[in-house]
């Protein structure tokens, strides 16, 4: 990248405004509007550039981080020395170095990758590539469908760039009684997701007995990304995959789509989803 800089922070501006024409009514006048950014954002691993995603170019080192450990070119946070951020014309540079051992499996598996803003498996060059070996989670607690509601009802609330632009994923870890511990956006859904997960592995967060909460659909990448950070159970406002479902089945992941406040269908671990009401008063903080 030419004429890169460093980049104060972690962030940069997140949305713009544009000028419109709006039409309403039949009627046509001139306005303003606020668009979501989006920009290129190459992963380079010492040195070696492994990936360039479409993304909001916000909560960057969650996003260096998060995305490592996901796609699993990182097994803990600790082999990730260093982050820097440069930014240029043609878009950021998360300029990461990782440790020898990683960086030699890297090259093993090594394969080009672009714009997993989509299917999330663009640029996969063999099926191998896709079905990675996933343990099975080793707790399974019981989700309520009332502390899903909860968080439902909270998380607009925490999505500021969504809220400003109407084009934001949002993704979010939640406690089992539903209180929302962290949330990351990102014009992207997966993004949304790996940043979260660099920022509960940052953030030395235990996640081991809460839920994933995401206001898209949940497509196998996601399942897969939840279940290797150890988080036992994924929500998604919108419908999973059947392949999705199938490798939470697998892997003993609690998946549910379609949620509204009262209301989801549960896809796996059904035996886990308790639905009967409680009171306000048993949540406790």
């Amino acid at each position: 990248m030419s004429c890169a800089q460093p980049l104060a922070g972690d962030s940069l501006p997140l949305q713009q405004d544009r000028p419109v024409l709006r039409v309403q009514g039949g009627l046509a006048h001139p306005d303003s509007d606020v668009l979501i950014d989006e920009v290129p954002v190459a992963m380079v691993y010492n040195g070696i550039s492994h990936a360039v995603l479409l993304a909001s170019p916000g909560d960057l080192a969650d996003f260096a981080l998060g995305f490592s450990l996901s796609e699993g070119i990182l097994q803990q946070p600790g082999e990730l020395y260093d982050c820097e951020l440069w930014h240029g014309s043609a878009g950021i540079e998360l300029r990461l170095e990782i440790s020898s051992a990683r960086f030699a499996a890297l090259k093993d598996r090594r394969r080009s990758l672009s714009g997993r803003t989509g299917c999330g498996l663009c640029g996969v060059d063999s099926l191998d590539a896709v079905a990675r070996a996933i343990p099975p989670l080793p707790l399974r607690p019981t989700l309520h469908v009332d502390s899903v509601a909860r968080a439902l009802a909270a998380l607009p609330a925490q999505q500021p760039l969504h809220a400003a632009t109407g084009a934001a994923h949002g993704a979010a870890y939640c406690r089992a009684d539903g209180s929302i511990v962290l949330v990351r956006e990102d014009v992207g859904r997966h993004n949304a997701l790996d940043k979260l997960i660099g920022a509960l592995r940052r953030q030395r967060i235990a996640c081991h007995d809460g839920f994933v909460l995401v206001s898209s659909r949940a497509s196998y990448e996601m399942v897969q990304k939840t279940a290797l950070a150890g988080i036992p159970a994924l929500v998604a406002v919108s419908a999973p995959t059947a392949y999705a479902a199938n490798l939470a089945a697998h892997c003993g992941l609690l998946l549910a789509g379609f949620a509204r406040p009262g209301r989801l269908v549960a896809y796996t671990e059904t035996g886990r989803l308790h639905s009967a009401p409680v009171m306000e008063n048993d949540y406790v903080d």
